[in-house]
């Protein structure tokens, strides 16, 4: 290969890294600067193929897109002077390229830094003009909308950065309240778990003293019924007995006297001393009883 050739060919591979390296794309999600030696000259370069001089310019991307930042827990004071713990992120994205990149140089851990003392003090705010029961569950969101419209305001206006939103993950209280809140929420359960076994017991009592007194009434009332038909049943066997020793009188004293010499003398060695004319020999003496 000639000399000429050889000078061709380089000047051509010069060439054609000088056109690759001035050549580039900004995507939809993208935001770019445009800097010349270091100074922005184009602070909102559209989506699409650009050429630029290399050495002389030099291109910034940043993402366009909404993005995420976790937030460290912080320790917050309610109106009442009660200490939470609150867990948070935030989600922003750029809107001004040319404030974010003077203020970050395009560093989103620069970025995170610029923005947490900003929250943390928004937060510190809206937590502190509100009650607990306010900030965890009644006017959360009314809190958040407030915080993100002023914070975004300021965060345009010094770093070219919109708020799009910061929302609560966690609230918790600070270990050393939660086992003495957990302890009086444990001692109130206590107290209303004595409470329903007291008036359960007292239900308890009452169903059985109501119960005592059905079985007491159920009692003397099967009492005096067996005790009626009891008595109509002993009258009616006196009234057939009385018939019985009406009809032969003579015949049921003679009955009567052998039943009472049958048990009399009805064991062994048994003694009984009467008179010989005693009424209850009237039988033995006399089969007519006389």
């Amino acid at each position: 290969m000639s000399g000429k050739s050889m000078t061709a060919l380089v000047i051509a591979l010069l060439l054609l890294m000088v056109s690759f390296n001035s050549l580039y794309i900004i995507k939809e999600t993208d935001r770019a600067v445009l800097l010349k030696f270091g100074e922005i000259v184009n602070a909102d370069i559209q989506p699409g193929l650009h050429i630029m001089w290399p050495v002389v310019n030099k291109v910034r991307k940043f993402d366009g897109r909404v993005l995420t930042l976790d937030a460290q827990p912080q320790a917050y004071l309610t109106i009442e002077k009660k200490r939470l713990i609150v867990d948070s992120f935030i989600k922003w994205r750029v809107v001004d390229p040319q404030k974010y990149y003077t203020a970050t140089s395009g560093d989103q851990y620069k970025a995170a830094d610029l923005l947490f003392p900003n929250v943390d003090a928004g937060l510190r705010n809206q937590f502190g003009e509100r009650t607990l029961t306010e900030v965890v569950s009644g006017e959360r969101d009314e809190l958040m909308s407030e915080l993100v419209e002023q914070l975004s305001i300021q965060t345009i206006d010094e770093l070219g950065i919109e708020m799009i939103d910061i929302r609560i993950k966690k609230i918790d209280l600070p270990q050393e309240v939660s086992a003495s809140v957990y302890e009086r929420m444990r001692t109130e359960r206590e107290r209303e778990a004595r409470e329903l076994r007291s008036r359960g017991k007292e239900f308890a009592e009452g169903i059985r003293a109501d119960a005592d007194r059905q079985k007491a009434v159920l009692e003397a009332n099967a009492y005096r019924d067996a005790q009626e038909v009891r008595g109509e049943g002993d009258a009616l066997a006196a009234k057939i007995y009385a018939d019985a020793y009406n009809k032969d009188a003579e015949f049921y004293s003679f009955y009567r006297s052998l039943n009472a010499y049958k048990e009399a003398f009805g064991q062994q060695g048994d003694i009984m001393v009467l008179k010989p004319d005693s009424e209850f020999f009237r039988y033995l003496g006399n089969p007519n009883g006389k």
